[in-house]
Formats: structure tokens, sequence, C-alpha cells
């Protein structure tokens, strides 16, 4: 009664998600939902009939370790983005990819692949997000052509390490069966696994560019908005933009920016300057101007001319100063604004936020000069520089609506970047030397936070919740599978069906069983359920229990039917707006591919 009641409310969730009726994470909430209902009305789903308290059960998922580990990654992903490590990525695989979608299709499976070797498949994922993310902003090629690519890649290099969750429980299975088996090796995997992972990736390179979606991404994605070099294209600030070298006969060297009264004199705006190298934005009215200091400047031609007088070199600025690291933002009056009529002189903006606005935009027409004199009216957007910790004091101004730039022309920060490289590394060093995954990024993600790197409310805004709701409420259902004993009914009948076909059939029936298992299970339980029993099968067929072991563990790692297979499939959902058949369409012939590279793997590494 138990176990029907599990799989009729698990293929009602997948129908419903499948046909587009319901959100995958409102569905798994709902499955943790009414799992925890039946376990306290009685039914025995999660524990023991007669335990009520079991429905606890029903949300342990958010304590679970992979949830935690999303968490950490996406706070740490976020560092690497910001901090340009994965635009320096993106711009190396570029490089060698350059437009061709199906040469990007397979570098980026490739790369995501290699580092699967070395670290958690999902970390090695979100890694690759933000870069494939800026590859399809450079090129103009969808995300939803790269980012399956990218979550297959991690999964195939996963089949091929000894480093994933599902291939060393299975070892240890290998200890604890009866009787007890040499462990598998650290290169076990590589040689069938490296088979698997070659053939998939040249799959998707030769095949994904036909398979997979062409579909505009979701408009809420935050990596998608535009850079700085697009909104100073978009308020036509390069027409007004000048570069300015004091020199050391200017009245203008030893004054400060207020006392120079720039603005005030000419209607111009001083947006940044450079000296001895380092850029200084935005400039504080106490700085002072120094012999050689370049400063960039915005306005009009005639105004700018009488700097000549003054000692100042003047020339055209013919490249977006965005490339050099200055960050713009961009501020649109908010409906009912109590801004409205009233111009940002008069409301003393720059001193209250810390925000200087250098371009206005007002039904389709750009203005430069003497911005801060212009009663605000309905519709009007201003292009603003200032110090991003002073963007938290901006947002609570009900009377803009704030809007960053995504960063993907941004320079790379030498020193934060070197930081963020250095806690991934030691983070993914502590997992391989046995720190459990979950703990290793979760500190990573406290010290780029310690570190200055990110703020709080940076590594806050950076968790994609719906992609944690999922996993979190699909792990009732893999509780509520084997509590029942629904998974080892399955799987039980399953290896009894194909064990009369000899050890290579044994093999293949434990890698397309525990394979079916993942796409509702995840990799970790289905190790857990068939393992065992296909582990036991070997040994009284007197085939090698080390042979079908590695084929079990392969099998975890096929999570390409469904996004709920794993939470790398989950991840890319948002950013490249994947629908539920998405996935299938293409993983259903990557898993065929990878089937018969298993069976040849098998045959010549393992002589089954």
């Amino acid at each position: 009664m138990a176990a029907w009641f599990v799989l009729i409310l698990i293929i009602a969730a997948l129908a419903l998600t499948a046909a587009g009726k319901l959100r995958a994470d409102l569905a798994a909430l709902s499955l943790a939902v009414l799992l925890g209902l039946a376990q306290f009305a009685g039914l025995g789903v999660l524990d023991a009939p007669s335990s009520p308290g079991g429905a606890l059960k029903a949300i342990s998922g958010f304590g679970q370790p992979v949830v935690i580990t999303l968490l950490s990654l996406f706070i740490i992903t976020r560092c690497l983005e910001k901090t340009g490590v994965t635009r320096l990525l993106a711009r190396g695989l570029l490089r060698l990819g350059g437009a061709s979608e199906p040469r990007l299709i397979g570098l980026f499976a490739a790369a995501t692949a290699f580092l699967s070797l070395f670290m958690n498949n999902l970390a090695a994922g979100a890694l690759l997000l933000p870069s494939a993310l800026e590859a399809a902003r450079r090129t103009g090629i969808k995300p939803s052509k790269l980012l399956i690519p990218v979550a297959y890649g991690s999964l195939l290099g996963g089949v091929a390490t000894y480093f994933t969750t599902a291939n060393i429980t299975v070892s240890d299975l290998l200890a604890i069966a009866n009787p007890p088996q040499a462990r598998l090796g650290v290169l076990d995997f590589t040689p069938t696994g490296g088979l698997i992972a070659l053939a998939g990736i040249a799959f998707l390179a030769l095949f994904g560019s036909r398979l997979l979606p062409d579909r505009e991404p979701s408009i809420s994605i935050a990596q998608l908005r535009p850079t700085g070099s697009e909104l100073e294209d978009a308020y036509q600030l390069g027409e007004r933009l000048w570069q300015a070298r004091i020199c050391a006969d200017s009245p203008l060297a030893g004054k400060t920016v207020l006392e120079a009264a720039l603005g005030e004199r000419l209607g111009v705006a001083m947006v940044a300057m450079r000296r001895a190298g380092r850029l200084i934005f935005p400039l504080s009215r106490s700085l002072v101007l120094l012999d050689g200091d370049v400063v960039w400047i915005v306005g009009r031609a005639e105004r700018m001319l009488s700097l000549r007088e003054q000692g100042v070199e003047l020339s055209e600025e013919r490249r977006h100063i965005s490339e050099l690291g200055l960050m713009f933002i961009e501020a649109l009056l908010a409906p009912r604004s109590g801004a409205e009529g009233r111009s940002l002189k008069e409301l003393d903006f720059r001193g209250r936020y810390g925000f200087s606005a250098i371009a206005l935009l007002r039904k389709g027409r750009s203005y430069r000069t003497n911005v801060a004199d212009f009663k605000l009216e309905p519709g009007d957007s201003l292009l603003m520089v200032g110090e991003p910790e002073n963007l938290n004091r901006l947002r609570s101004n009900p009377g803009f609506i704030i809007l960053e730039p995504s960063l993907s022309d941004q320079p790379v920060q030498k020193r934060p970047a070197l930081i963020a490289v250095a806690v991934v590394l030691g983070a993914i060093l502590a997992s391989i030397l046995g720190v459990p995954v979950y703990l290793a990024m979760l500190a990573g993600a406290i010290l780029v936070v310690l570190g200055g790197v990110l703020s709080m409310e940076e590594a806050a805004r950076a968790v994609e919740w719906p992609a944690v709701f999922l996993i979190a409420g699909m792990y009732s259902a893999s509780l509520a599978m084997v509590n029942t004993g629904l998974a080892a009914l399955i799987g039980g009948g399953m290896v009894r069906l194909v064990a009369p076909l000899g050890p290579l059939g044994l093999a293949a029936g434990a890698y397309l069983l525990t394979a079916l298992l993942t796409q509702v299970m995840g990799g970790q339980v289905s190790a857990l359920v068939t393992g065992p029993i296909a582990i036991s099968a070997a040994i009284s067929l007197g085939a090698s229990p080390q042979a079908v072991a590695v084929a079990t563990a392969i099998g975890c790692s096929a999570s390409f039917f469904t996004p709920l297979a794993h939470p790398v499939n989950i991840l890319m959902i948002g950013p490249a707006n994947y629908k539920f058949n998405d996935f299938f369409r293409v993983g259903w012939p990557l898993t065929v591919v990878c089937f018969v590279m298993l069976l040849v793997g098998m045959k010549v590494f393992w002589g089954m």
C-alpha cells in the first residue's frame, strides 16, 4: 500500500512537471508535504507506520550535504564571476572556439568534464556556468545551446574519476559484501569511464546543435543584463567623453575636486581618474588634483575646450571606459516617486547616496550636460557612477529602481581573483584529502566573505532558491522509495531478469537499472539501492564484483533524462530557460552512446 502510494505520487509529480502544469521546484515541495502528511497519518512512507514523528523526515532534505554544497557553490561562483575569473576562462574558450556553435558546445563539455576529474560534478558545472553565459553573450549563441553541454560534461567527467560520491560509495560497498571484496583503486574508473566521456563529448559536439533547443533566455537572469559598455552606447556617452591630462602649470593642480568646481562652472561631469596606474572612482570632493593625473570627463566640446586655457591636455576618448574597470549603475525613476519634479542637486543626491549622475535618458534622447540640474520626469533613467558599497543605501530609496549591469566587460580584479582562486583550489584539495565536500565548500564560501571579496548581502543574492527547493523536496521522495521497499523491489526484479545473460549482461543490467533509478532518486541513493544487489549477483555468478561495481557507479552518473536526475541539471534550468523535455531529447541518445561504450569498456578493460 505505502509503496503504491509513493509510486503514484512520484509519477503524478513527474507527469505534471513534464506537461508544464507545475513548476519543478513546486512539485518537489508538494511531494515533501504530501509524504510528510501521509507519514503523520500512519501510512509509513518515511518511517515505521507507528512513528508520526517520522514526518520530520519530509523536510530533512534541507539539511542534506548536497543542499549545503549547492548553497556554498552559488556563493563561490558569484565570487569567481565578480572578480573576473570566469570571464577569463570564457575568453580563453572563445579564443579556441570562436563563434562556432558545435566547437563551443564540445569545448564547454570537455572543459567541465576535465574539471570533474578533480572536483565534485556540481562544483564543476557551477564553475563553468557563468563562463558559458559570458560566451553566449559575446557570440550571440543562445545559453540553451551551451548549458546542457556544461551539465552533461560534468557528469561525463565524473564517470572517469574515483572522486565522485557514487563511485566512492560503490567502492565502499565492495568491502562490506559477503564475502568482503577488494575496494576499487583510484584509477579503476579511468579506462572505461574515460572511453565513455570521450564518446559522450564527441556526441555533444557533433549532434548537440541539432538536438539542443534554440530558446530565448529568461529576461530575469542577472547574467544577461546590459554590460557597462552597452550602457555607455545606450546613453551615447562616447560622443561627449574626453580624456584630460593635468599639466604642471595648470591652475587646477593642487586644487580639490570641490575647488575646481568644473560641474558648477562648465556643467561637465568628472567620471574617473587614473593616477600612477590606479583607477580612482568616484572622485570625492576632497580629492586633490595633481600634475600628471588623467581625468575622464563628460561634457560638450565647446565647454571642454575652455579647459585647454587652464593647462589641461585634452583628447577625445574612443574606447569604453567600463573596460578599464569603471562600474556604472542605471537608476530609473519609480512610478509616483517623491523625486519627481525635483533635480538631483535639490535632492543632494551625491551627498546622500555617494553616486554621481553623468547622463540622463529621456524619451529616447540622451542628455550629458548639467544632468544634476534637470527636473526629473516620469520615465527618466540615469547613468550613474559610485562606490559599490553605497548600493544598499541607494536601493533603500523607493523613489528609484536600481539596475546593476553585467560585469562581462570588466577587467580581472587581480588581488580578489587570486583570493577567489586560492579558496576554490583549497576547497578542492581539502575534498581530495578527505574533508567532506559540503564542509570544504561551505568553508570556502565563508572565507570569500571574510576576505572581503563578497559582502553578506551579495552572498545572499547569489543563491538560486528554486534549485535549493527542488533538491530538498526530492530528497523526501528518495527516502520514501527506500523506506517502502519500492526501490529494492524494482532493483531485485531487474537483476534477476538480466543475471541469466552472464557477467556482461549483469553489468549491462546494473548500469541500466541504476541509470533508470537515478532519474528520480539521484545517483547517491541509487548507488546504495542497486550496488549491494549487483555486487552480490556478481559474486554468485563468479563474475568480477569490481567490474560490476564500476558499471553500477557509472550508471549513477547517467543523469541525462530529466532535470531532476542531478543537481547540476537543475542548476541550468533557470539561466537557459529549459523545459522538462529538453533534457530527454538530448539525454536518451547520449545514454545509448554511453551504454554502448560501457559494453566495449567492460569487454576490453575487464575481460567480460
